[in-house]
């Protein structure tokens, strides 16, 4: 994958890094059972534009990580059902990828209670993040599904021109 090298004072590009670490904290919260404060105080103080491993992160927008992490614990009883329904017949959720359940889960709660992000953004979005852990055909599963949950939440947004 092409490495992108966007202008890091961007408020795109802080999102995009706190939706990529929004994914990272649901699942090191999925695998390892890690909760809500101490994934936000780790996330905080060593990933948040900080260095992991050699790796540099983007400087991300804390509260919109923040935003999206909390959302998706307190809604996820409601998101699964509704990520269940829109994945092919004979894969539940529960069958996908711990990455990809957190992408499904932050891309879906974004899509129904962030209303200022356009729906095809964050769809893109998400699977960009995808990209990052999985290769082609998990990526397009994402896609597929999250355009199917973005219809159902922001439908006028698909019928405009």
């Amino acid at each position: 994958m092409a490495e992108r090298k966007p202008a890091p004072d961007k408020k795109a590009n802080r999102r995009g890094a706190a939706r990529l670490a929004a994914v990272q904290a649901l699942y090191q919260m999925d695998i390892a059972g890690a909760g809500l404060n101490d994934i936000f105080a780790e996330f905080e103080s060593h990933w948040l534009g900080g260095e992991v491993e050699g790796d540099k992160y983007l400087p991300a927008e804390a509260a919109f990580f923040r935003d999206v992490v909390a959302g998706v614990v307190r809604d996820q009883s409601k998101l699964d059902p509704l990520i269940d329904e829109a994945l092919p017949k004979g894969w539940p959720l529960k069958r996908i990828d711990a990455i990809l359940r957190a992408v499904l889960r932050a891309g879906s709660w974004e899509l129904e209670h962030r209303k200022d992000v356009p729906a095809r953004v964050v769809v893109s979005e998400y699977v960009d993040v995808a990209h990052a852990f999985v290769d082609g055909e998990e990526t397009g599963m994402i896609n597929a599904v999250l355009d199917q949950i973005a219809r159902q939440f922001r439908g006028d947004e698909f019928s405009r021109a």
